[in-house]
C-alpha cells in the first residue's frame, strides 16, 4: 500500500467520524426542521415599519411543525420558568407568541408549558448569553404548542424592541426539513460498527507503517553495503591516462557514453572488467549507484569477485574493446 492508499485510510476515518458524530447528535429526532421568521414592527416615534424574513429558527423535537402568526410578548421574568410568570398583553389577545430566554435551571418543557398555560399559541426561546446565533434542537416532551429556538443575538434584538414598547409581530413558517434520521437503536449499532471498523483500520495502518519502516531500513542497509562493496570494486579497476596520439583521441574515436564528450589527451579513464572504458570522473559515481557497465550491463562486483548475498546481477566475461557509435547508446 503506497501513499495513495495511506490517504484513502485517513479519508475513510474522517468520513466515518463525521457520519458517526452527526448520527449521534441528530438521531434523537425523526428529522430536523428549520423555521422562517417573518418579523415586522412599527417604531412609534418615526412611524416607520420594518419587515424582514430570515431562516433563523429550529423547531423543537416535540413541537408541531406548523405555522403560527401573532404578536410577541416578553416573559417577566425573562426566563419564564415559574408558574407566576407574567406576559404583559391585552386580556383578549389570542394567538400571541411568547418570547423566552434559555437558562435559569428549568427545562424547555417548563418554559413552554408556562407560556401555554398563559394562552400562548407558540413559544420562541432564544439561546443564552454567549451563544451568539447558535441554535440547538430542543427536547421538550409533554408540550403541545409550537416551539422554536433562535440565536441569542436575534433574540436580544426582539427583547430590546419590546422593552421600548415597540409592537412586534412574527409569522413562524415551516422551513427546510432534513432527515429522516436513524433511531436510537440504529445509532447504537452504527456507533459500535464505527468503533470496530475504526479500531481495525487504525490497527492495520499501524501494522502497515511498521512493516514499511522495517522494509525501508533493510533497503537502506542493503544500499549502504552495496555502495561499500562497489567502492572496493572501483579501487580494483584499471586506470589509464590518455596521451597525445593514442587511438582513443583520434578523429574517429568514440565519446564517453556517460557524459557524451570526446576523449582527449590528459583524460583519466577507468577500464571496466568488460574492457569498456569511460572518464573516471563520470563512471565512478555511476558505478556507486548501479554497479554495472552502462553499455553492456556487466556486473563489476561479481566480475571482480566481490560477492554480496542478495546481489543477483548476471556476470559478464571481459570482452575485446569495440568501437561503438554514440547513437547506439544515446538512450543511456
Amino acid at each position: 500500500m503506497g501513499p495513495l492508499a495511506s490517504r484513502d485510510v485517513f479519508s475513510w476515518l474522517l468520513v466515518a467520524s463525521v457520519l458517526q458524530v452527526s448520527s449521534v447528535r441528530l438521531a434523537q429526532a425523526s428529522y430536523l426542521c428549520t423555521a422562517y421568521l417573518n418579523i415586522s414592527y412599527t417604531h412609534p416615534e418615526t412611524n416607520r415599519t420594518t419587515w424582514y424574513q430570515e431562516e433563523m429558527g429550529l423547531y423543537g423535537q416535540d413541537s408541531p411543525k406548523a405555522s403560527v402568526v401573532g404578536n410577541v410578548y416578553l416573559a417577566d421574568p425573562i426566563y419564564g420558568c415559574e408558574e407566576d410568570t407574567v406576559y404583559s398583553r391585552p386580556n383578549d389577545s389570542r394567538g400571541w407568541i411568547a418570547l423566552i430566554q434559555r437558562g435559569s435551571g428549568c427545562t424547555f418543557s417548563d418554559k413552554i408549558n408556562v407560556a401555554a398555560m398563559n394562552g400562548a399559541a407558540a413559544a420562541i426561546i432564544f439561546n443564552d448569553f454567549g451563544a451568539e446565533n447558535r441554535v440547538i434542537q430542543m427536547s421538550h416532551p409533554g408540550t403541545s404548542i409550537v416551539a422554536v429556538m433562535i440565536g441569542n443575538y436575534r433574540g436580544m434584538e426582539l427583547v430590546q424592541l419590546r422593552v421600548k414598547g415597540v409592537p412586534v409581530s412574527i409569522a413562524i413558517e415551516v422551513g427546510k426539513q432534513h432527515g429522516p434520521w436513524m433511531s436510537h437503536y440504529s445509532v447504537f449499532f452504527v456507533s459500535i460498527s464505527f468503533f470496530i471498523v475504526t479500531a481495525a483500520t487504525v490497527g492495520y495502518f499501524i501494522f502497515y507503517s511498521a512493516r514499511r519502516l522495517t522494509g525501508l531500513r533493510q533497503q537502506n542497509r542493503k544500499q549502504k553495503k552495496l555502495k561499500a562493496e562497489a567502492k572496493k570494486a572501483i579501487g580494483q579497476l584499471q586506470v589509464r591516462t590518455l596521451r597525445q596520439g593514442d587511438q582513443e583521441t583520434g578523429p574517429d574515436a568514440d565519446t564517453c557514453a556517460v557524459c557524451i564528450e570526446l576523449y582527449k589527451a590528459g583524460d583519466v579513464l577507468s577500464v571496466l572488467t568488460c574492457n569498456h572504458f569511460f572518464h573516471r570522473s563520470c563512471i565512478e559515481p555511476w558505478l556507486l549507484e548501479h554497479r554495472t557497465c552502462p553499455m553492456c550491463k556487466c556486473d563489476i562486483l561479481k566480475a571482480l569477485g566481490v560477492e554480496v548475498s542478495f546481489h543477483t546481477r548476471t556476470v559478464c566475461r571481459p570482452r575485446h574493446i569495440q568501437k561503438t557509435s554514440i547513437r547506439r547508446y544515446k538512450a543511456l
